[in-house]
């Protein structure tokens, strides 16, 4: 388990060398990030949407 653990660790810290270290695998994390923040963006619009088009005929009969 500690083998595990150190092996872990350290194919963490040589991982963030690398991003850090080349232009290119930093740009892509970008990217990466960038799109998903889109997608999570979409998708809470979406879920907004949907439960104010459910809040909607509720409101409307209240009146």
């Amino acid at each position: 388990m500690e083998k595990f653990i150190a092996g872990l660790a350290l194919g963490a810290a040589v991982g963030a060398l690398w991003v850090a270290n080349s232009n290119k695998t930093r740009a892509l994390v970008k990217k990466g990030q960038e799109e998903l923040k889109e997608k999570m963006d979409a998708y809470i619009d979406e879920k907004l949407a949907a439960m104010e088009k459910e809040e909607e005929p509720a409101a409307a009969k209240k009146k």
